[in-house]
């Protein structure tokens, strides 16, 4: 690889490196600020987590704001927490007492897996109506898209749920509606995810399939004899295939870090559905323990969408 190359990517890692520490430490920070200032009794809520409700008296609350410290300053427990990060440490759950780490772990697992199949289906689904629609633009492709597109667009997520739910599941038994364990069970919510997905992504491939078709350079290929097929492989994949996956990237992301309707609808074990349990339960060191790895994810996927557009970038520096 030349220098040129060499540098760029040098300077993309270090830039992200410095981008990830201070998204960390604000994250973190205002995480814990807005935990705090949620109304309620932390300690009653937390020991409401662990016994019930029903079994959740003063003196409880009391013995958990003593045995956790929460009577302590604010910026004392914050600081206790960095010190701690520090040291590699995220902590232990308020609630289960189970190392933070170790749950999120999990949890982030099993959303990355969902997240993954969504997002492979999705392309699956639309890189060959975009392509089709934007070499034959204005047919019958073309318009089978836009209908496609604008339909995932209009179903809710959750109604599309309730839909595949009721025919796959209900109707025809083929897969379990909900759970987690089997490899059946991701089936459902990653055909949710994925079908809504590729509506705008087919639109996507195909603007960006349309415009290196009608290019010069795409066209002189064709009047030098080759065959279209061949010329589309040639010269319109790699020339398509930046915009594709920086858009491909972004949805990947929000993916990750929203899909709590869907992960609760089909009662996957996922991190958004993880925090959503963490907040209610004032359990802040779940709730920055998985906050923090979410800031770093965004981060890290950012840099190897930058990195692999760079790599696939035919207007980049070639190898010597």
């Amino acid at each position: 690889m030349t220098a040129t190359p060499l540098s760029r990517v040098m300077g993309i890692l270090g830039q992200r490196l410095v981008q990830a520490l201070v998204v960390a430490l604000l994250v973190a920070g205002l995480c814990f600020l807005m935990v705090q200032s949620l109304p309620g009794d932390i300690a009653f809520r937390i020991a409401a987590g662990r016994y019930g409700y029903d079994y959740v008296t003063a003196e409880a609350a009391n013995a958990v704001r003593s045995e956790l410290g929460l009577a302590s300053s604010t910026l004392a427990r914050f600081g206790d927490w960095l010190w701690a990060l520090l040291q590699g440490d995220l902590g232990s759950s308020l609630v289960t007492g189970a190392p933070v780490a170790a749950d999120v772990g999990h949890h982030l697992g099993a959303t990355l897996t969902l997240a993954s199949a969504s997002v492979v289906l999705a392309l699956v689904v639309a890189l060959p109506l975009g392509s089709l629609s934007a070499l034959r633009p204005g047919g019958w492709c073309d318009r089978l898209t836009l209908g496609w597109s604008v339909l995932m667009r209009a179903l809710p997520p959750f109604l599309l749920g309730l839909v595949l739910m009721v025919m796959l599941s209900v109707e025809l038994g083929w897969v379990s509606a909900a759970g987690h364990g089997e490899g059946s069970n991701l089936l459902l919510p990653a055909l949710t995810l994925g079908l809504g997905l590729s509506g705008v992504l087919s639109r996507v491939v195909r603007e960006s399939v349309l415009t290196v078709v009608q290019s010069g350079y795409y066209r002189f290929a064709l009047t030098k004899g080759l065959s279209p097929a061949r010329v589309f492989w040639r010269h319109g994949l790699r020339n398509t295939g930046v915009s594709i996956i920086a858009y491909t990237s972004v949805q990947l992301v929000l993916l990750i870090e929203g899909v709590v309707v869907v992960e609760s609808l089909f009662a996957w074990p996922g991190i958004g559905h993880a925090l959503v349990h963490a907040i209610f339960w004032r359990d802040i060191p779940m709730v920055q323990g998985t906050v923090l790895v979410l800031a770093v994810l965004f981060v890290l996927l950012n840099t190897l969408t930058d990195l692999l557009c760079l790599a696939i970038d035919p207007r980049g520096p070639k190898e010597s």
